[in-house]
């Protein structure tokens, strides 16, 4: 079980960080496909920050009320990933080819930015997701088997 961190200067610095990182990551996923950075290093940086709020408030805290609702949004990512691609497939190019991306009113240039920007949203809420699955099932794991002795 995770228990909320003791010391005020951790939860301090939680407060300050947390939101940072959060917005970083939002920068690099938005300024990725110009720069290096992307959709998996926000959604590690998504996800960690999550993690951190989770370790330093403690799972049951309204600051990491979050990382739960968070779960919900499992399988979203691939979702929009997938649906991208077959918006450029029903626009009749291959799978992720931005170019035949079928958008009303938008040049090739801008559907391709707007493509890769979906994608990338895509995979930052995928990896965002399945890191904080993985610190719950961890987290939890000790106490299924307590409950059933």
């Amino acid at each position: 079980m995770i228990h909320p961190h003791d010391s005020l200067i951790v939860r301090t610095l939680g407060r300050l960080l947390i939101p940072l990182v959060q917005l970083f990551a939002v920068y690099i996923l938005f300024f990725g496909q110009y720069s290096p950075g992307g959709g998996f290093v926000a959604g590690v940086m998504l996800g960690a920050s999550l993690i951190f709020a989770i370790l330093v408030f403690g799972p049951d805290a309204p600051s990491s009320a979050l990382a739960k609702k968070v779960l919900h949004g499992d399988g979203l990512g691939l979702i929009i990933f997938a649906g991208v691609g077959g918006l450029c497939l029903i626009g009749g190019g291959q799978f992720l080819n931005y170019a035949n991306l079928e958008v009303p009113g938008l040049e090739p240039s801008a559907r391709r930015s707007l493509g890769i920007v979906l994608t990338q949203i895509g995979v930052a809420i995928d990896i965002g997701v399945t890191a904080v699955s993985i610190v719950f099932s961890l987290a939890f794991i000790g106490q299924e088997e307590d409950a059933d002795v």
